[in-house]
């Protein structure tokens, strides 16, 4: 048996597994499993807590629902840095994942701040199939590419997107030749003057009700658009709530600002 929390990011949802102490055995059937929203736990990410290199305070594990695994996941990253500021009472940490080493620490109103690290631009770094210009991708729409530690592809348009559109759209592009290791897909209006609507359809999950290295992609989408001022935070509105993002000129990292919920503990007996 083994204890889980579940957590949320603007319901953006994740069972949160600690095997700092132990080894888990998990093949991409148990992760579906617990994934599944009728026969398991249910959420869109698994995230697995182990021990970490230093100076890290710990290692995050990243798995999809459909059991493949992510770099990263800015959402899980804020759930992940409360659940070590609240054992340790620090007020900041360091998350190590497969994308590198994250900074998070406490912000005002409750909120948790991550320091995500430079967005990737290059074609190759992303990565794309072949050499292109990442700020006018070669398919329909003129999308944006955006490394976040995983690959994204960001489309602006005037009108905004329902659902309908993003399930119709989003598995044909997250699986285009264009992207080696699939891609997350972002679907962007621009609502006021730094204020963007994001629609999320995410890599190995679909649609989500936000993600978290989506709106930092977004951000650096669209400041590389010239849609928003990058010279003060921009407010990403998602289904679930809102995030605030800094594309700081100083460094060129990407600061991701949001709350995050505690749902629930329990057990999972087949573990």
């Amino acid at each position: 048996m083994v204890s889980f929390r579940k957590m949320h990011g603007l319901g953006n949802d994740f069972v949160i597994i600690d095997a700092r102490e132990h080894d888990l055995d998990l093949t991409q059937e148990i992760v579906r499993d617990i994934c599944d929203r009728h026969f398991g736990v249910g959420c869109d990410q698994l995230v697995v807590l182990e021990k970490p290199l230093a100076p890290a305070d710990v290692k995050v594990v990243f798995y999809n629902s459909d059991g493949s695994t992510s770099g990263a996941c800015g959402n899980a990253t804020r759930c992940v840095a409360e659940v070590i500021l609240t054992e340790t009472g620090a007020q900041r940490c360091v998350i190590e994942t497969q994308g590198g080493d994250l900074h998070a620490w406490r912000a005002d109103g409750g909120m948790i701040s991550v320091d995500m690290g430079l967005p990737r631009l290059e074609w190759a770094d992303i990565p794309l199939a072949h050499a292109c210009d990442t700020l006018h991708l070669p398919l329909d729409g003129d999308p944006v590419a955006v490394g976040m530690g995983n690959p994204h592809c960001v489309f602006f348009a005037a009108d905004s997107f329902g659902d309908d559109y993003v399930e119709k759209h989003g598995s044909g592009i997250e699986t285009n030749a264009l992207f080696p290791e699939r891609t997350n897909v972002e679907f962007v209006q621009v609502v006021g003057i730094n204020k963007l609507q994001q629609k999320t359809w995410e890599r190995g999950a679909g649609i989500t009700l936000a993600c978290g290295t989506g709106a930092c992609s977004v951000a650096v989408a669209a400041a590389r658009r010239g849609l928003v001022d990058r010279a003060v935070p921009i407010e990403i509105g998602l289904d679930g709530g809102a995030l605030y993002i800094e594309w700081r000129e100083s460094d060129n990292h990407v600061i991701m600002t949001g709350p995050v919920a505690h749902v629930f503990d329990g057990i999972l007996k087949d573990i």
